[in-house]
């Protein structure tokens, strides 16, 4: 729905819980003004939580909050970041990209484009040791799911010849002063041509070469999880943690319960991190294991 100008999303049944559409790149600019049009909505909402814009980290609202966390990129120049800010492995990876002819450039949001998501989307079920929940998109999924922000987007594809290997999606905040990589993905089969390093490099360059100050690639850590192989990308690429606040805001009283209960978090988050890590590696094998099963009687 639409409230005060801002697209919100809710989330949850019994505790339905609501913030602002890609809050990792948008916060309110008057929340009081947010929350009277959220109480007047004519929808029950229990909890609205939104991330304080970066890089401010000190809190300054007086709201209920706790802290979250942002992978996020200071970009000065392109030189800066490719000779001081990453390590010699992604550097590395990046000229792999361009010497087996991976060519990037931008592309329009056009039927071109989605085929070429679904086709990667499409690619394998499972990433990381887990399910790929994109597997199965259909076309008119991807283009609802990849064409928004529309004003406010970038696309870049990593072709091996005509064939799109890769891609990313930069959405900037309003201002133009970060941007956050929505979507950044490449075929598995590609692996060895390092497309997502060459990618990283590209949104790099675009964020300098437009004046943007802070590139954001979604959260640095997830819940209780230590860094796992997704963050050591992230760290060997530059980006660092940034720790904002994160604001939980109850709306009824069965939010205000919610809320000092804990709640508002998933089933997962509750789970110690010794047994998450266990119940991860099992996953992972499971998967594994399954996916080679089938490969044997395909």
């Amino acid at each position: 729905m639409r409230v005060c100008g801002e697209d919100i999303r809710v989330r949850g049944r019994l505790i339905r819980i609501a913030q602002i559409d890609g809050d990792k790149y948008n916060c309110p600019e008057d929340p009081e003004a947010l929350l009277d049009g959220l109480k007047k909505c004519g929808t029950r909402i229990d909890l609205f939580t939104f991330l304080q814009k970066l890089p401010e980290t000190a809190p300054k609202y007086a709201y209920p909050m706790e802290w979250d966390n942002l992978a996020v990129l200071p970009i000065s120049t392109f030189d800066h970041w490719w000779n001081h800010q990453i390590r010699s492995f992604p550097r590395n990876r990046a000229r792999q990209a361009e010497k087996k002819g991976v060519v990037l450039r931008e592309v329009p949001c056009d039927e071109t484009l989605f085929r070429g998501i679904c086709e990667i989307y499409n690619e394998c079920p499972v990433r990381q040791g887990r399910r790929f929940p994109h597997y199965g998109m259909t076309l008119e999924k991807v283009r609802d799911y990849a064409s928004t922000f529309l004003d406010r987007s970038v696309y870049v594809g990593a072709f091996l010849g005509d064939t799109m290997i890769g891609f990313i999606k930069l959405v900037t905040d309003e201002t133009r002063a970060h941007a956050c990589l929505v979507h950044i993905l490449s075929m598995v089969q590609h692996k060895d041509k390092a497309p997502t390093n060459a990618l990283i490099a590209q949104a790099v360059r675009l964020c300098a070469d437009r004046g943007i100050s802070y590139l954001v690639y979604e959260n640095f850590t997830y819940g209780k999880k230590r860094g796992d192989s997704l963050s050591h990308f992230k760290e060997v690429n530059g980006f660092q943690r940034m720790d904002l606040p994160r604001y939980y805001i109850p709306l009824t009283p069965l939010g205000q319960i919610a809320f000092r209960l804990g709640l508002h978090h998933r089933f997962v988050d509750r789970i110690p991190e010794s047994l998450a890590a266990k119940l991860r590696d099992f996953r992972k094998t499971w998967y594994a294991r399954r996916l080679s099963d089938e490969a044997q009687n395909s």
